[in-house]
């Protein structure tokens, strides 16, 4: 009961339209590096709900200007973002994805796939409200804790898993660059709304 009770609420905080949702959505479909982004989300989840349940969130929570410091960064960040996706919207390089296609890693391009979604991650405050502070708050109230952050774990290597490789099954509707435009329109405005949502809370 205790693991249900840690994967459900992981699940519930997690599958929320996020900056790190959104980026993992469209590796998927673009089928780049996705096991790069699903393992990297899946591991600093971990790492972060393990030291929310170890005691760090109280301690955290007890330095307000930590949150307020991530607060500021995570939406300056974001606000590159989409300012970048919203260029590839008004120019864009003719990308297309074909059903069965799959385009050919880089290693400079893996390299920037994973600085971008470790920044999406580790710059978002909310990741350490969510994983952190209430989910560790959460887990002293169960017995054993730890078993309640191993269902939260598994909730989110379930979801990054399902959005990351579960993508591809809307390739067919990507196959013209048009398509690729309204996405990257549509991340654009995401991540300005959340930057200035992230601004605002500071």
């Amino acid at each position: 009961m205790t693991y249900l009770s840690g994967l459900g609420l992981g699940l519930s905080l997690i599958v929320a339209i996020g900056a790190q949702n959104v980026f993992v959505l469209r590796q998927g479909l673009r089928r780049e590096h996705v096991g790069l982004v699903v393992l990297i989300c899946a591991l600093s989840d971990a790492v972060l709900i393990a030291a929310g349940v170890a005691g760090v969130g109280a301690a955290i929570a007890s330095v307000p200007w930590l949150i307020t410091a991530a607060r500021w960064a995570g939406a300056a960040f974001l606000a590159v973002y989409a300012v970048l996706a919203a260029r590839r919207a008004l120019s864009p390089q003719g990308e297309t994805l074909e059903a069965g296609e799959a385009p050919v890693p880089t290693a400079a391009s893996a390299r920037a796939v994973a600085a971008t979604c470790l920044a999406l991650t580790w710059l978002n405050p909310h990741v350490y409200l969510d994983t952190v502070v209430l989910l560790g708050t959460v887990s002293s109230t169960h017995d054993p804790r730890w078993m309640f952050a191993a269902g939260a774990i598994t909730g989110s290597i379930l979801w990054f898993a399902g959005l990351g490789y579960g993508a591809r099954l809307l390739s067919g509707v990507l196959a013209r660059p048009g398509a690729w435009r309204v996405l990257d329109g549509a991340i654009a405005i995401v991540m300005a709304v959340l930057a200035v949502s992230l601004a605002a809370g500071a």
